[in-house]
């Protein structure tokens, strides 16, 4: 299995960005945006919007987009609605 990174442009916050994550992560987010009835750029904006939160409330930013999302798609798989 490779761990080769695919780059995607997304448009969030009304500005174009990229997010490098792995096809194994790409591939859960997609799911999970199906299951929520949502966009993939959707979903993405909320995850980066609580990335955001989480700084406002003491807890620290994660690192970077790609980073916030492999762990709100690790979240969802251990059954939990965000990451804690």
């Amino acid at each position: 299995m490779s761990n080769a990174r695919n780059k995607r442009s997304l448009t969030i916050a009304k500005h174009r960005t990229s997010v490098s994550l792995e096809e194994p992560f790409w591939s859960a987010l997609a799911d999970i945006a199906k299951q929520d009835g949502k966009s993939i750029a959707s979903l993405v904006s909320e995850i980066d919007t609580g990335r955001g939160l989480a700084a406002d409330t003491g807890e620290g930013r994660t690192a970077s987009l790609s980073a916030a999302i492999r762990l709100y798609v690790l979240a969802r798989a251990q059954g939990k609605r965000e990451p804690s």
